[in-house]
């Protein structure tokens, strides 16, 4: 790659003398527009942005010319064309338009060399010109994570820095963990060597925790070079924890005669395998009834014995972890019965309606017989004197006969 800054390489006779044409016609052109005196004459240019490695076209307009010459120059006021006469040796540059009104050049694979303020120059008396300013974009490289050593134990401290160099302006760094950004990072620029680009480097720092095992870490690194297409690199989190320990009963109500299956959920990372069973502290007490697959313990034939607290334990290198579960056998026969109407309930109830009716029959006959009613009659002769009914009523038959009233009595 050749710089457009740099000085031009030895020449032939040949351009030599075109070199000096070159001269000529600006000298003519200058005592041309001196003559004519185009005051209205002003060329028009536009800053460009491209990214490293592309190509920029670079465009000088006039609106109003009379046959006035224009001309590109660079950075370094090295003349690049004049009019549709090359007069740098760069192969990157070439002429794409030359006309009174216009000069347009190209220059492709750019680099960060190339980028300051290119002139044209349109040759009137005084010269006029426009500035235009040529900007190279570094592009990011890819980025790379460090400071993952797996396994991780849970718990431990993680510190996960992402890194990526030639940016310019230095390219922006952001986190993710399984699609979900992570806001809390670190961010360090730096100036390259070159004193042109940047390295830009971001930290992650966070405690292993078991939710992260087989979580994927993104560092992505965004750039205006990249044309909204970011670059990506990933990390699989690998964490190592003690298992967790569930026990989940195939019955919910066992009964006597019936079979259970108790399932033992470990999870760890590594995998436990395999778990141990125990009930009441001890070794399972029936072997022949109590077997164990794997995570799994069936029992057939559940009768009372049967009942008490059985144990999973579950071991890995990391550490081991127990949970219990209470084992209650149901009497089939007893669970029937509850099922119908409670006809003891029903009994009681209506024993105790018997009864208070019963009770309260016999209080008012008591009573009824301790309050004797008074009554007229038609039977006074005898009725004062007689101690009771029967009295009053033979009484009544005698000759009292001026009686108004006599007692009646309630037997």
């Amino acid at each position: 790659m050749i710089s457009l800054s740099a000085p031009c390489p030895p020449v032939q006779s040949k351009q030599i003398t075109r070199f000096f044409n070159i001269i000529r016609l600006h000298q003519a052109a200058a005592t041309k527009n001196k003559v004519k005196g185009s005051q209205g004459q002003f060329p028009l240019t536009q800053n460009v942005t491209v990214v490293e490695g592309g190509t920029a076209n670079l465009t000088c307009r006039v609106d109003q010319n009379d046959n006035t010459s224009l001309q590109w120059s660079n950075p370094a006021q090295q003349t690049l064309y004049f009019d549709d006469k090359k007069a740098l040796r760069d192969n990157r540059i070439e002429l794409v338009r030359a006309s009174w009104h216009e000069l347009s050049i190209s220059i492709s694979d750019v680099s960060l060399s190339d980028e300051g303020q290119y002139t044209c120059s349109l040759f009137t008396m005084p010269v006029k010109t426009s500035k235009a300013f040529l900007t190279v974009l570094g592009v990011p490289e890819k980025p790379q994570i460090s400071g993952f050593t797996s396994p991780v134990m849970e718990g431990e401290r993680m510190q996960l820095t992402c890194k990526t160099s030639g940016s310019k302006p230095a390219a922006d760094i952001r986190w993710f963990k399984n699609d979900k950004e992570i806001k809390d990072v670190k961010y360090l620029k730096e100036e390259d060597a070159n004193r042109r680009t940047f390295t830009v480097s971001s930290t992650l720092d966070f405690r292993a925790d078991r939710g992260d095992d087989g979580a994927v870490v993104r560092c992505r690194v965004d750039h205006e070079s990249l044309n909204a297409t970011p670059q990506i690199a990933m990390q699989v989190l690998e964490i190592h924890y003690t298992p967790s320990v569930k026990i989940i009963s195939s019955s919910s109500w066992p009964e006597e005669g019936q079979s259970i299956v108790l399932t033992c959920e470990s999870k760890g990372k590594p995998l436990p395998e395999p778990v141990l069973w125990t009930k009441d502290g001890g070794e399972l007490p029936d072997p022949e009834r109590m077997v164990v697959n794997g995570r799994d313990l069936r029992i057939s034939f559940l009768n009372k014995t049967d009942n008490g607290t059985y144990r999973c334990e579950a071991t890995n290198p990391i550490g081991q972890n127990s949970t219990e579960y209470v084992l209650i056998v149901h009497d089939p026969n007893a669970l029937a019965g509850q099922t119908g109407p409670d006809h003891a309930l029903i009994g009681g109830i209506v024993a105790v309606v018997v009864f208070v009716t019963l009770c309260s029959i016999i209080l008012l006959g008591r009573y009824l017989a301790r309050h004797k009613g008074t009554y007229l009659t038609n039977e006074a002769k005898g009725a004062e004197d007689a101690p009771d009914a029967d009295t009053a009523i033979i009484n009544a038959e005698g000759s009292q006969v001026n009686a108004e009233e006599k007692k009646e009595y309630f037997i």
